[in-house]
């Protein structure tokens, strides 16, 4: 069934974003940003005025309150890619597993013991 031509491959999973092409376009800037951030002299810039940062790199209103209410779950809603806004999370000493626990309303250390125990 899956080789079939017009199968839909995306799975629903009740509270996950799928980043297919539409969220991709819709977040182009938000993660051209974040990309920029693999710069440390971005990462000063961002911290030293993030108002003008975000205006440098066309953010839209959803993605600038967002991006200043830190809520990595409203970025990724608004077009972010997690491996981009795993770059913004990291500023502020987020790690990838820190948004997992986000995403699954677990804490930390819980989704990290969740991921062990799906190896």
């Amino acid at each position: 069934m899956a080789d079939m031509p017009a199968f839909d491959y995306h799975i629903d999973i009740p509270g996950t974003t799928i980043f297919d092409g539409t969220q991709a376009m819709k977040g182009y800037a938000l993660n051209k940003m974040c990309y920029a951030f693999n710069k440390a002299e971005n990462r000063e810039a961002f911290k030293a005025d993030e108002e003008a940062f975000m205006e440098k790199y066309g953010l839209n209103d959803a993605q600038k309150e967002a991006i200043r209410k830190r809520d990595v779950l409203g970025l990724i809603a608004a077009g972010g890619n997690i491996y981009y806004l795993a770059k913004f999370a990291g500023i502020f000493g987020l790690s990838v597993q820190d948004v997992g626990g986000l995403q699954t309303g677990m804490s930390t250390d819980e989704f990290k013991d969740y991921l062990k125990s799906q190896a």
